[in-house]
């Protein structure tokens, strides 16, 4: 058994809207069909099971940047969004939260049947896992959302998830199959948490693999075990701050997004004559697609793609999800038939800003940024789950939005 890692995230309360609902299964199954078409299903379990790109896809799809409700809302839509075209992607997704989680033995059973599987072999795994994060490891974490994401190969990876009621907490627990390599190309192997007392390696007497997981981990140095995990430990604070994200990586997005030059260069790359604004988005969409794993060191960097629902860091703009959504499935509607120049478009405007960031470092005004997409929510229809109230249009000045710095 070989986890790759773990998230703490504040808990959330509410809903997701049917606004926001159906634009994120939109894009979350588009983003994951882009990777699946320039990288292959198997990338896509690699990635899901990798803390740190889980949340950054999470944030672009318009999800609090660092709420346990990600984990809930992203699975829901992924399930929603691929489960219909399982057969073509090559992906499904079963479980999910509550009464969801315990339909997964079943759930699994139906596509071992319709991929010729070993189905009891995938329902010992699902079972086992859940077993170990929520038995063996004594951390305070009781599991209420296992979600399993296979492949008609056999590959799988597994997201759950446990409250601890008493911290306000929820720890998000990421799993990767050993026939599958993880997003950094190595088998990171470990149980750990932030510790509350002693973390206790328990041992389940009904799970013999169990214990033999804990014993290989046991028999690691602890520098070991720490240094493979990826961990994530989001802050309690709602709104997003300065220290959350990396400033010169967003002031390239800008830089890129206002340059004339380059948005020429984007129009022709993918066809379309897009705005700065959008290219903004879909900059942030294609990191998520071609990314690297040190690009999702700061998760809330791509929540300036499509805000956030409660508002953080601005309502989510309507207008520039909608045309993301837009540029994103012609790409794929067009390579589907063999024309495969505008979803190569995405990775060459990845690499574009990949370019810039090294060569000029641009460190983005984060105030200013922030009071610019407030200033022009009203005109791409900002929405939040508080209000649905249209605010005053924008006055004044253009802001400038970042600073070139040469280094």
């Amino acid at each position: 058994m070989k986890r790759s890692g773990f998230a703490d995230l504040p808990l959330h309360g509410g809903r997701v809207p049917p606004w926001l609902a159906q634009r994120m299964e939109k894009l979350g199954t588009a983003i994951v069909e882009s990777i699946i078409l320039q990288y292959g299903a198997s990338e896509v379990l690699s990635r899901i099971a990798d803390p740190y790109w889980f949340q950054a896809f999470g944030c672009v799809l318009g999800m609090d940047w660092h709420s346990s409700g990600i984990t809930t809302s992203v699975l829901g839509a992924l399930k929603r969004g691929l489960n219909p075209r399982a057969k073509d992607l090559g992906i499904y997704v079963c479980g999910g939260r509550g009464k969801q989680s315990r339909k997964t033995p079943e759930e699994l059973l139906a596509v071992a049947e319709r991929e010729t599987l070993d189905g009891p072999a995938l329902v010992k795994t699902s079972r086992l896992t859940a077993r170990i994060d929520n038995n063996a490891i004594a951390d305070g974490f009781q599991i209420y959302l296992h979600s399993f994401l296979v492949t008609p190969s056999g590959d799988w990876a597994i997201v759950q998830q446990g409250m601890n009621q008493r911290t306000g907490l929820a720890r998000r627990y990421h799993w990767h199959s050993g026939s599958v390599r993880d997003f950094t190309c190595e088998p990171h192997t470990g149980i750990v948490g932030e510790q509350e007392g002693d973390i206790l390696n328990l041992v389940d007497h009904r799970a013999k693999a169990a214990q033999d997981a804990l014993l290989v981990i046991a028999a690691q140095s602890p520098e070991t075990t720490l240094r493979d995990i990826r961990t994530l430990v989001m802050p309690r604070h709602h709104d997003v701050r300065r220290g959350d994200l990396d400033l010169k990586r967003v002031g390239a997005i800008l830089a890129a997004s206002y340059d004339r030059q380059f948005r020429d260069f984007a129009s022709l790359l993918l066809l379309e004559n897009l705005g700065p604004r959008t290219l903004q988005s879909l900059a942030l969409v294609a990191e998520v697609i071609h990314g690297t794993p040190t690009r999702f060191t700061d998760p809330a960097r791509f929540s300036f793609a499509h805000g956030g629902k409660d508002g953080h860091p601005f309502p989510v703009p309507l207008k520039t999800y909608d045309e993301s959504v837009s540029v994103l499935r012609r790409s794929l509607d067009a390579a589907r038939i063999g024309d495969t120049e505008k979803a190569d478009g995405f990775r060459r405007l990845n690499q574009f800003v990949r370019a810039l960031e090294s060569r000029t470092r641009p460190q983005a005004d984060f105030e200013k940024l922030v009071a610019h997409e407030h200033a022009i929510s009203p005109a791409l229809e900002g929405r939040t789950v508080i209000s649905n109230r249209r605010a005053a249009p924008p006055t004044g000045a253009q802001l400038s939005l970042f600073d070139t710095q040469v280094s």
